[in-house]
């Protein structure tokens, strides 16, 4: 990497503070995980599947023509036709514009997050609600619709805007995003409630997680590097550790 690139990189901050969005991420991934773990073990418990069943049961008597239209465009927009060529485009946006860090983390985040779904699927073996009004195959813990749809928003919002203040417009727009992804699932009876919570938070801890550990890796190879060369490390780059 040329140092105009890595000035570049430095500029375009994922993140102010790297090991708070590790934390948060880490709590996230904590929390899909419990999940997976409770279900697994006692499918029938009633902490979760009784909170499933409150909840399916208020999506059923909210159902109407309209909305199923809308829940089913949201699962469309959640689905592979749609994110795969969004997540090529993207990447091959920050090649062209030499944003290796961001592509690094927006490549990551994705693979890891659909590497995920199938194990996970797997090991719960948690069956799907009855009557689903959209065809479904597999187990249905986690929802890979949420999965997608979080780790795709949040890791555009990171990748695509430096942190800053105005970040803040496009990562609520990221939230709606995912958690409309999540509900229309739940609507449209695909899955339950903590298949999409679950889901929504392996995506979106995935797309922090990928950013913020890269950021830090590259901050202390910048240290290890000035303090090799027994130089004082740029202003860019002391502008980026704090």
């Amino acid at each position: 990497m040329t140092t105009v690139d890595r000035i570049e990189e430095v500029r375009h901050r994922m993140f102010e503070r790297r090991l708070h969005a590790l934390i948060v991420a880490a709590g996230l991934l904590v929390v899909a995980l419990t999940l997976g773990i409770v279900i697994a073990v006692d499918p029938s418990a009633s902490a979760v599947q009784g909170v499933d069943d409150w909840w399916m049961r208020q999506m059923i008597a909210i159902r109407t023509p309209a909305l199923t239209r809308v829940a089913k465009g949201m699962s469309m927009l959640g689905s592979v036709v749609v994110t795969l060529p969004l997540r090529i485009v993207v990447s091959l946006v920050l090649a062209w514009h030499r944003r290796w860090l961001q592509l690094g983390a927006f490549v990551g985040a994705v693979i890891t997050s659909e590497l995920c779904i199938g194990p996970l699927k797997a090991l719960v073996d948690r069956p799907r609600p009855p009557d689903p009004l959209i065809a479904t195959t597999g187990a249905s813990f986690p929802s890979g619709h949420a999965i997608a749809g979080a780790v795709t928003a949040f890791g555009l919002v990171v990748v695509l805007w430096p942190a800053s203040s105005r970040r803040l417009t496009a990562i609520g727009f990221a939230a709606a995003f995912a958690g409309l992804m999540a509900i229309s699932r739940t609507y449209l009876a695909a899955h339950w409630l903590t298949d999409t919570i679950a889901g929504a938070c392996i995506g979106t801890g995935l797309a922090l997680m990928w950013p913020a550990a890269l950021e830090i890796a590259r901050e202390r190879q910048g240290r290890r590097a000035a303090a090799d060369a027994d130089l004082p490390a740029s202003p860019q780059l002391a502008e980026e550790v704090r």
